[in-house]
Parts: structure tokens; sequence; C-alpha cells
């Protein structure tokens, strides 16, 4: 099978890894790929938003299957119009990846169906939506973008005076544009969080190992949010009673929820979850695998991803065995500098051989980065995500700061305390 992924970052780059892995899987394509994914597939100069452009690109090189790993062209419809020119292809057509693709019609399908969530309302108004935020007088307040916002679109107020600049930024200023035409204000949720993946062809859903993300910039979870700082799988906060209470309150119901709206959802939903001390909720779904999460669940995945890419596009997943291993995996995000704010790019990277890998026991996603006259360059917020698998947390962690330690760049930045809560 030949193969495009659509992408250009650390978790395009695991799953052309873990694909690379199957006996089933001839050519490599990615577009547009980075320094890193040349090194395992072709590269093609197409944006991963660029619909008409990846149409064409697929005619051209003939795959038998297109993965399209992003949210936003999974939002705008790439995977519909791909099936339309014929081509099979891995993840949500445009009317199931509204999931991600619009909070205000997550939240209204978990209301419909009964699935736990935090209490919410939606407001265009920003007179309405302050009068409301007043009237609950709850903080903190969570005050959401409907679409997506790279990420951003997500205000924790701590008081009336954030919560008044946030709603006035979205629906006066336009800060997120479009995508915060439309917010959500929702109750605060306390309890540690986790995230599972999940592979669905529509009917039968097969969760993947449980993980857990860094998202803020700095050690202790201070400073700003960020795409994530590292990850570690499994989480183990997700003991097997909590498996069973997501299975049977969450997983199977959103399933069979999207179903019954007529918006079957085929490929990775990404199940954003929250122990609170009522139980399992979710904050958030996404329609495709999450970065950096995928760097460490795909490593733990021992049946070949290609048959499951198969089995979904055939709605044949139920009939599949989907093994993990028992191991754990731990994931180090060096990033530039500055980030999330700014940072400066083009900084040689050191520590890497010609294929962007380490001669430390760790295997290196490349999230931003490029390849110029035989040298890595840095190319992105988040540039590498160093990973490595051992038979425990705390040798997996070991092992990948002791690579990252090997690799420089000016003005690297990592934290040094990922995983550091599950220990």
């Amino acid at each position: 099978m030949d193969i495009l992924v659509v992408g250009g970052g650390g978790r395009e780059h695991a799953i052309l890894t873990a694909l690379r892995r199957s006996p089933k899987v001839g050519k490599l394509y990615a577009a547009p790929g980075n320094g890193g994914i040349s090194r395992i597939a072709e590269c093609f100069p197409v944006k991963a938003t660029d619909i008409d452009g990846m149409v064409e690109l697929a005619k051209k090189l003939s795959p038998d299957y297109v993965f399209v790993a992003p949210d936003d062209p999974l939002v705008m419809g790439m995977v519909d119009r791909l099936n339309e020119a014929g081509f099979k292809t891995f993840g949500p057509k445009a009317n199931a990846a509204i999931l991600e693709g619009s909070k205000v019609f997550s939240k209204a399908l978990m209301k419909k169906y009964k699935i736990p969530t935090a209490e919410y309302e939606t407001f265009t108004d920003a007179e309405k939506a302050i009068t409301y935020i007043r009237e609950k007088n709850s903080f903190p307040a969570v005050i959401k973008c409907d679409g997506l916002a790279l990420g951003k679109g997500v205000i924790i107020a701590e008081d009336m005076s954030q919560a008044e600049n946030a709603v006035k930024s979205m629906l006066l200023d336009g800060k997120f544009g479009k995508s915060g035409s439309e917010i959500v204000i929702e109750e605060y949720l306390t309890g540690p969080e986790l995230t599972v993946l999940a592979f669905t062809d529509g009917k039968t859903v097969k969760p993947m190992v449980s993980s857990m993300d860094h998202k803020r910039a700095y050690d202790n979870d201070k400073g700003l949010n960020t795409g994530g700082m590292g990850t570690i799988a499994p989480n183990p906060l997700y003991t097997p009673d909590k498996q069973q209470e997501c299975m049977e309150n969450i997983f199977l119901p959103t399933i069979k929820a999207m179903q019954a709206e007529g918006r079957p959802f085929k490929g990775c939903l990404y199940f954003g979850l929250m122990l609170t001390p009522s139980g399992v909720k979710v904050i958030e779904y996404n329609c495709r695998f999450g970065d950096p999460e995928t760097q460490v669940v795909l490593p733990l995945l021992e049946t070949d991803l290609a048959e499951i890419i198969e089995a979904i596009w055939e709605e044949r997943l139920d009939g599949l065995d989907v093994k993990w291993s028992d191991k754990s995996c731990a994931c180090v995000v060096m990033a530039s500098g500055g980030y999330p704010e700014k940072y400066e790019t083009g900084k040689e990277i050191s520590g890497l051989d010609e294929n962007g890998q380490t001669s430390a026991d760790a295997y290196v996603y490349h999230a931003g980065t490029k390849l110029e006259n035989g040298k890595f360059l840095t190319a992105g917020g988040r540039v590498l995500g160093v990973t490595s698998t051992a038979d425990t947390l705390r040798n997996a962690l070991d092992k990948a700061y002791a690579a990252v330690k090997t690799i420089s760049f000016d003005k690297a930045h990592y934290r040094t305390d990922i995983g550091k809560k599950a220990l």
C-alpha cells in the first residue's frame, strides 16, 4: 500500500514511523512534511490546508490511502473531496469533524445524549455573556471560542475583569476571527486530566493506550499554554474501573450519538477527559490524533497500523484485535526559546545524524525542522519530540532526558519535569 500523509509535524512523523514498520506498506509520501520526515517519506510542498492542491497531488501519486492528520483540513472537508475524487482515506468527513470544529455543536451533542461534561451556555452577544458570568459569579470561568483557534481559543478567567476582557476579545474585537463569533462559557472542572485516543469505524470503538499531556510552557505547570511540551503513556490514573466508566458513559455513547445524527465518525477520535470528584467528564473532543500524544501512543501499538486503516475504511474494526505493548513511553519536547510567543527559527541543530536521529537510546520525532545542505535547522515553535520506550516509566523518562542532553540548538527550551506527576 502506498500512503500519502497530510501534515508536517511531530504527529505526522510518528504516524509515518508506525506505517513504515508495516510489511503491507510500499511508498510513503508526506505533504508538506518536514526535515525529519523527509528521511522516511518523499515530501511535497503542498500546504496541509490546500484542499485543491492535495487532491491534485493525490491524482499525481495515486496512493492507496490518504491519511489526513491535522484538524484544519479535516474540518474544512478534505476527506470529502478526496473521496469524491475516488481516494480511500483515513480521517472523518467534515460533518463528523465538526465535533472538534464547533464547540457549540459538541456541547449540544453531549447535552442531548447525556454524555458527562461541564455545564455551559453559548452566546453571540457580548453584553448577554458578561451578564451571565456576573450572575453566575463562579470563578475561575472557562470561556471558549466556538471554532478552531490553533489551540489558543480557550481562556480561563480568574475574575470578572479577565472574563470581560476575554468575552470582548472574542465577540467584539474579533481576535480569533470567525472562530470567536460564537462562544461557550462553561463551569470550571477540577481534577487531573487525561487523554484517550480511539480508533473508530463509525460503529465500533477501540480505545488506544491512555496518555498524560503537559500543556504549560514551564516546569510545575507554569507559564502559557502550548501545543504540548511532552507526554507519557500510559497514564497511571486511567485504571480498569475508569476505562469501563469511560467506555460505558463516554466512548460508546459518543459514537452512537454521531451515528444517530447521521454523522458517522471514522478515523481517530481524541477524548480530552477530566477525572472530577463526580466522575469522568469530557473537556473536549478532537477529530484526529493528538500532538504530542501520538508520539507516545503509536510506539506502543503492536498491531499493524496499515491493517487498522484498512479495517476502518471497510468498517470491519469489530473483527480486528488491536494489541498494545505493556511498556511505558515518554516524549520530551524541545522547543524554540520564547515559544509559544515570539521565537526565532533557522537555528542549526547539533547532535543528530544524517537521518535526524540521535545515537542515544531514543527516537527523535521532528515537529518543526527543515533540512538544508545536509543540516537540520529549526523551523517552528516545537522543534523535536525526543521519545523513549522502556519497561517502566522511570526508565523511559531517564532514557528520553539522557537523549535530550545529546541534542542542542541556540535557545533550546524544554521542561525538566515531564511525567513527574505520574511517578
